[in-house]
Formats: C-alpha cells, sequence, structure tokens
C-alpha cells in the first residue's frame, strides 16, 4: 500500500507514520506537510519507506499529483490550538476548510480512498455534570474558530460522499497526549515549564474536562477504520479518559516531585468549553478496537519521561512559544 499521509511531521500525524512503519511492513509513506510551526521533520523516523514533500494542503496541482500516486489518504493536516485561533481565525480557515477541500477534490477525480482526522469539538462541550457522552449523532455545536472550521471540513466530506460517491470515512478523536507534542498544548507545556523550573499555568479555576487518549490508541483506531470502516461513516474514538484540568495538573507536579498545588491560576480564555466526553461503543463493538493505555496516570509517566529525555526536540521552540503566551496575558 502506498498511503499519503497529511500533515504526518505534526504530532499526531508523526506517531501515525511511526506506528505505520512498526506495524506494517507493506506500506510506504508519502507525508505532505508544510512544516509550519507545529511540523518538525525531527518527528519523522529516518526510513526509507517515508517520502517528506514540504507543501501545503492548499495548494491544488502538488496535492492531485500526490493522491494520483496514492492506495489511500489519510488527512491529519489541520490548525488546531484553540488559543491560536481566537488570535488569528483566517489560517484555520485556509488550511482546515480550503486545504480539505483541495485534497477530496483529488480524491474523488483519483477515486482514492480518503480518511478525515478530526476532533470531539465540533460538537461543542457538555455540563460537568451530565452524563451524556458525545456519539456520532450528537448534533454540531461548535464554539471558536478551530472547531467550526474543523465541522465545516467534516461536512465537506460528508457532502462529497453524498454527492460524489467519495469513499471516505471521518473519526472524531478526543483529546491527544503522548510524546512529540508541541510545548504550545497543555500538557507538554505544563511539563516542560516544570523542567524550566517554572510553575504550570491553570485556565481558570481547572474544572474543565477533557477525555484523554494516548496519541497510539488513536493511531491504532485510525488504522482500524481504515482497514474495515464502512464509507460515509464517522467513528468517535475516545478512551474513557475524562480528566479535568487540575488533576491533571496536579498529577504532572507529583509525577515530576513537586507539591500537587505548586501552579498558577491565569485568566480563563474566552468560550472555554466545559466538558468532552466521547462515548466509543461503534468503534469497539464494530472494528474490535481497544485502547491499549486504560491508565492515564502511566501513559502521562511515560510522557513526562520522554520530554525528559529529549529536550533537543523541543528547546528551540519553548522561548517563542511562552513569548507569544506572554503578549497574550496567557
Amino acid at each position: 500500500m502506498k498511503l499519503l499521509v497529511t500533515g504526518g511531521a505534526g504530532f499526531i500525524g508523526a506517531n501515525f507514520v511511526r506506528l505505520t512503519l512498526d506495524t506494517r511492513p507493506d506500506v510506504t509513506v508519502t507525508v505532505l506537510d508544510l512544516l509550519t510551526y507545529a511540523g518538525n521533520s525531527a518527528s519523522l523516523p529516518d526510513d526509507p519507506r517515508v517520502t517528506l514533500v514540504k507543501g501545503d494542503i492548499a495548494d491544488p496541482e502538488m496535492v492531485d499529483t500526490l493522491v494520483a500516486e496514492a492506495d489511500a489518504v489519510v488527512h491529519f493536516a489541520a490548525e488546531s490550538h484553540n488559543d491560536n485561533s481566537l488570535d488569528d481565525p483566517w489560517p484555520f480557515v485556509h488550511t482546515n476548510l480550503l486545504g480539505t477541500y483541495y485534497l477530496i477534490e483529488a480524491a474523488r477525480r483519483r477515486q482514492t480512498r480518503f480518511h478525515h482526522v478530526s476532533t470531539d469539538e465540533v460538537y461543542g462541550d457538555l455540563e460537568l455534570d451530565d452524563p451524556a457522552k458525545f456519539t456520532p449523532e450528537t448534533p454540531y455545536n461548535p464554539s471558536s474558530p478551530y472547531s467550526s472550521t474543523k465541522a465545516g471540513s467534516d461536512l465537506l466530506v460528508r457532502a462529497w460522499v453524498r454527492s460524489f460517491g467519495l469513499e471516505a470515512t471521518i473519526s472524531n478523536c478526543s483529546n491527544n497526549y503522548g510524546p512529540a507534542q508541541h510545548v504550545e498544548k497543555f500538557i507538554p507545556r505544563q511539563i516542560t515549564n516544570l523542567i524550566d523550573g517554572v510553575k504550570p499555568k491553570l485556565y481558570g479555576a481547572g474544572l474543565n474536562v477533557r477525555d484523554w487518549i494516548h496519541v497510539d490508541d488513536h493511531n491504532r483506531a485510525v488504522w482500524a477504520i481504515l482497514e474495515g470502516g464502512r464509507s460515509g461513516e464517522t467513528y468517535l474514538i475516545g478512551a474513557d479518559g475524562e480528566v479535568d484540568n487540575k488533576t491533571v495538573v496536579e498529577t504532572i507536579l507529583e509525577l515530576m516531585g513537586h507539591e500537587p498545588t505548586d501552579y498558577e491560576h491565569v485568566a480563563d480564555r474566552p468560550g472555554h468549553d466545559l466538558r468532552y466526553a466521547i462515548d466509543a461503543t461503534k468503534l469497539r463493538e464494530e472494528l474490535g478496537w481497544e485502547p491499549m493505555y486504560g491508565d492515564f496516570r502511566s501513559g502521562l509517566a511515560a510522557t513526562v519521561d520522554w520530554y525528559h529525555e529529549n529536550e533537543a526536540w523541543w528547546r528551540a521552540q519553548k522561548l517563542e512559544t511562552e513569548l507569544k503566551y506572554q503578549r497574550l496575558g496567557r
């Protein structure tokens, strides 16, 4: 199989490439990545089965050429950080909407299998005391430029399946954590702050709940969908990992030998969703997927170890990230 992976030098995409090489010796991978601040070629393995192409998914000629050479496309590429979308929404419109359009148009013309990777944030949020979870039937209710452009990209894929017969599946996943995630994100920011002797930062009271999943479990689910998912279907990926942000910060502090209350509160960001929760019953029952990392604390400990052991990977991006947060007061 020849696989085109968009955004394959980003956090989830690069881990997907590594998992693919480790588990599927018959697959070759072409990575299409613009290598913006969030993409890092150093995250990719040095392997002859991987070809890195620097380019924009909103470049229709490049996209058409690469899709024509692939048996399947796995579309990870996205602008994905909520704080950045509040600061400047345009890159999210450009990449998440226009880029997805050019990809599905190329896949339609070439009759190429397409898998679209999305987020649970398209569903909005749940009340903290609500027993409900998101399902594939939950109405979309995005609350930020990021989640609204991801919702729009999902709807484009659905429309191309119905209108043009595109062979495509969609997955909406909960919050990922694990190795090689950019330090602007919540968990690696706290870990790297502590490594640098800086107290972690917690938005508001820290009661917002996220449904955490290890990146390897997410990517194993993507492969299950790619190989066994039914065209036109949406599969939700989650590992029953609901934890509030305050508990995440306290756990990181404990794992790194600090008092669990040794953090700073900062002003909450606008439109901060309260709670995400995934019902992955369809994925589990239809495709037989189960998470390997059932214990969030142990997965978090391994993530802490990775950032300790790979400072050369994240050090260059740390200063710029913290200067940006300083300007935004976050």
